[in-house]
């Protein structure tokens, strides 16, 4: 027996596969695209072929990372249950309507599915900052029972995002109130801004609070908005025009302090 484990992950699309002792260390991962298994340990290489032989669809190379970046280190230093990088957006609401999908007829749509649909949306739009020197976070795990909706690092700084389903609807802003359609008001913001001062207590590192509406027909502010922002979601592509604020050592650093489940646990 080769005491080694194949965990699979995803991101942006992509798929890996990475082969693990028993205590959750990598010793190798192969990515399918690039047919390539990747060796961090030369010594286990039979054992991490024979691991793979299931998974394996043709002709693959095999070696050592290519050029190991620190980030990619970093990541693999991290016990698979402790990295919230491979987190889809809205995480947490997938797990709660596996668990308990609801009755199957319902008067009105659940309100966990309109909240998991805003925040695939908001998702979907940081994730393409990907490219543009940015990571993005998905539902972040905080004590409590509570949860970062979206953490986004990048050149242009840190900023924790909160997402409010809004579609069709029109927004009423009075700091620190939020009042969508008809509905009472609610103080929000305030809860949107406690989530940014939990990161930043978390990273050491200033972050910025985001209120991110998911299709709203209007957004009205009638009070200037103190240290906070609100977007829609189709206007978080203008995030990557934004810079001068960390270096990218910096933003790989941060990203790989974020990703570690510990990190968040006393905040």
């Amino acid at each position: 027996m080769s005491g080694l484990r194949v965990i699979p992950t995803w991101r942006h699309g992509q798929e890996r596969l990475y082969v693990c002792h028993t205590d959750g260390r990598n010793v190798a991962w192969y990515d399918r695209e690039a047919a390539r298994i990747n060796l961090l340990s030369e010594d286990r290489r039979e054992d991490v072929l024979h691991a793979l032989g299931p998974f394996l669809t043709g002709p693959v190379t095999v070696g050592p990372p290519p050029v190991p970046t620190p980030a990619e280190l970093a990541r693999l230093t991290l016990h698979p249950d402790d990295d919230l990088a491979p987190n889809r957006p809205g995480e947490a609401l997938h797990m709660a309507l596996d668990r308990d999908p609801g009755p199957p007829h319902r008067l009105r749509p659940d309100p966990r599915r309109r909240a998991l649909s805003a925040e695939q949306a908001v998702g979907e739009a940081l994730d393409a900052l990907d490219g543009a020197g940015w990571h993005a976070l998905h539902s972040i795990p905080l004590p409590g029972g509570d949860r970062l909706h979206h953490l986004l690092i990048g050149p242009g700084g840190l900023f924790a995002l909160h997402t409010l389903y809004a579609r069709k609807q029109r927004v009423r802003i009075a700091d620190p109130m939020v009042t969508l359609g008809r509905r009472d008001p609610l103080p929000l913001l305030r809860r949107v801004r406690s989530d940014a001062d939990r990161a930043s207590y978390a990273l050491t590192a200033e972050v910025h609070p985001i209120l991110a509406l998911s299709g709203p027909t209007d957004i009205t502010v009638t009070t200037p908005l103190r240290e906070i922002r609100v977007l829609q979601d189709t206007e978080l592509s203008g995030l990557a025009r934004t810079g001068g604020v960390l270096k990218p050592a910096d933003v790989e650093a941060l990203h790989a302090m974020a990703r570690d489940r510990h990190t968040w646990g006393r905040v």
